[in-house]
C-alpha cells in the first residue's frame, strides 16, 4: 500500500471513529434502543391480551407497530423509531468497522466486530420494514411461511432455510446464556445507576433475555423443521411461536409467562438506552 493510500485509509478510519463517538449518533442509537424497548413492551402486552382472550391482534413487531400507529401522533412516533433504528444500525456498523479497540485478542476482536456488523444489518432491515409498514398503512404480517415457500422451491433454498433456522436457534441460545450469566451488565454504566434502577434493570434484563432467547430459539426450531419436513407451513414467526405455546397444555400459563418476560425485556431496553456504553 502506498503512503498516500495509507494516509487516505487512516483519514477515513479517523472520521469513522469520530462519527461513532459523535453526540448525534449517540442520541440516535439510544433512541433506537428505546424504540426496541417500546416494541417489545407492546408485544408482551399484546401476548398477554391474547393469552386471556382479550385480543386477536398479532403479538409481533407488526402488531406492536399497529398499536403505535393507531394512537394520536402515531405516525410521528414511527418516524422517530425509524430514525432511532437507523442510528443504532449505523453505530453498530461503525463499531464493526473501527470499534472494539479495547479487545487485545485479535480473534475475539474480529468476532465482536462481525457480531456488530450482523446486528447493524438486522437493524437496517428492521428500519426498512418499519418504513414499509408506515408507507403501506400496515402491510405485511411478519409470517415467515411465504418467503420460506419461495426459498424451498429447490434443494439449495431448502438448505438455506435450514441454515437460517439453525442460526436463529444459536442466537436464541446465546440470549439465554447472556441472561443467565448476566453478561449484559458488562455493557452498562452501572456506576451511574441509582439503587432503584439497579433493582429493576438487572432482574428485568436477566429474565427478559432468557425469555426472549427461548421464544426466538423456538421460532428457529420451527423454521428448521420446515426445511427438514419440506413443509413451509411449519415455519413460524414470533406471533406464530407464541400462539403455538398458547395451544399447548397449560398454554395460557406458558403464554402469560412469555408475555411477562417480553415486557421485562422491553423495560430493560429502556435502561439500556439510558446507561449503555456506546
Amino acid at each position: 500500500m502506498s503512503v498516500q493510500a495509507a494516509g487516505v485509509s487512516g483519514e477515513v478510519k479517523g472520521k469513522a471513529k469520530d462519527a461513532r463517538h459523535s453526540r448525534t449518533l449517540d442520541l440516535a442509537a439510544r433512541v433506537g434502543l428505546a424504540g426496541r424497548g417500546l416494541v417489545y413492551l407492546l408485544i408482551g402486552v399484546l401476548a398477554l391480551q391474547v393469552a386471556f382472550g382479550l385480543s386477536r391482534a398479532r403479538a409481533d413487531r407488526s402488531g406492536a407497530l399497529g398499536e403505535i400507529r393507531d394512537k394520536p401522533f402515531g405516525s410521528v412516533v414511527l418516524v422517530i423509531l425509524v430514525l432511532g433504528f437507523l442510528g443504532y444500525a449505523i453505530w453498530r456498523l461503525l463499531d464493526g468497522a473501527v470499534g472494539q479497540q479495547g479487545e487485545r485478542d485479535a480473534k475475539k476482536r474480529t468476532a465482536k466486530r462481525l457480531v456488530s456488523v450482523a446486528r447493524g444489518v438486522i437493524y437496517l432491515v428492521i428500519a426498512g420494514s418499519t418504513v414499509h409498514f408506515l408507507l403501506s398503512g400496515g402491510g405485511g404480517s411478519g409470517d415467515p411461511a411465504p418467503w420460506t415457500a419461495r426459498l424451498m422451491r429447490n434443494d439449495a433454498g431448502r438448505f438455506l432455510v435450514g441454515a437460517v433456522g439453525v442460526v436463529v436457534v444459536i442466537v436464541g441460545i446465546g440470549m439465554i446464556i447472556r441472561g443467565v450469566g448476566r453478561t449484559f451488565e458488562e455493557k452498562l454504566r452501572t456506576g451511574e445507576m441509582g439503587r432503584i434502577a439497579h433493582r429493576i434493570a438487572k432482574p428485568a434484563g436477566m429474565v427478559g433475555y432468557v425469555v426472549r432467547g427461548v421464544v426466538i430459539g423456538l421460532a428457529g426450531v420451527f423454521v428448521t423443521r420446515a426445511a427438514v419436513e419440506f413443509d413451509p407451513k411449519e415455519a413460524k414467526g414470533l406471533d406464530g411461536t407464541l400462539r403455538t405455546l398458547g395451544d399447548q397444555a397449560y398454554g395460557q400459563v406458558l403464554l402469560t409467562l412469555c408475555a411477562l418476560g417480553l415486557v421485562l425485556f422491553g423495560i430493560y431496553s429502556f435502561f439500556e438506552a439510558r446507561y449503555r456504553r456506546l
